[in-house]
């Protein structure tokens, strides 16, 4: 059983603890993302996090308080669409312990019942098993292939489309 997580958004006290987690990360992320490892970053991500089309929450371990995790909802649409795009990444140390399943969950959850969103959809690498088994764990539905669909590390790549939908 996985040491039990709380979702909550992250504020300016979390930067320290972020940037040092997000810098021990980057052999973890370098393919797949790039969290930020300034200060300068940071702000800007907690500037983004405020944005009205964007959630972002910190996945901590309940009790300590410790990040182990970014779970993003970006591009937020509402109408008839309710829909929003979801990223996410486990800081090195705390992969594999289904800590990021809890909080995927919870942030799955708290879309749909609090946001009232019909739709959450993950872009994944298909070379990134970790990320598409998680999504897959969570209730996700690889829907299709997108080409060449994000540029990261200077290169558009492939990307497989995962959603889930409110029942």
């Amino acid at each position: 059983m996985p040491t039990s997580v709380v979702i909550r958004h992250p504020t300016p006290a979390d930067e320290r603890e972020f940037i040092a987690k997000a810098r021990r990360s980057r052999a973890l992320h370098h393919l797949w993302t790039k969290p930020p490892t300034t200060r300068a970053q940071f702000r800007r991500f907690l500037d983004d996090a405020r944005d009205e089309r964007r959630r972002t929450w910190l996945v901590c371990l309940r009790g300590r308080g410790e990040i182990a995790g970014v779970i993003n909802l970006s591009e937020i649409v509402l109408g008839s669409f309710r829909s929003a795009y979801l990223g996410y990444y486990a800081f090195a140390g705390f992969e594999r312990r289904g800590l990021m399943r809890a909080g995927l969950k919870a942030v799955v959850r708290h879309s749909f019942h609090t946001e009232r969103l019909h739709r959450l959809e993950a872009n994944i690498q298909p070379t990134n098993r970790a990320s598409r088994a998680l999504a897959k764990s969570c209730g996700f539905v690889k829907e299709g292939y997108s080409r060449r669909y994000l540029k990261i590390g200077g290169r558009w790549r492939d990307h497989e489309r995962w959603a889930i939908v409110a029942s």
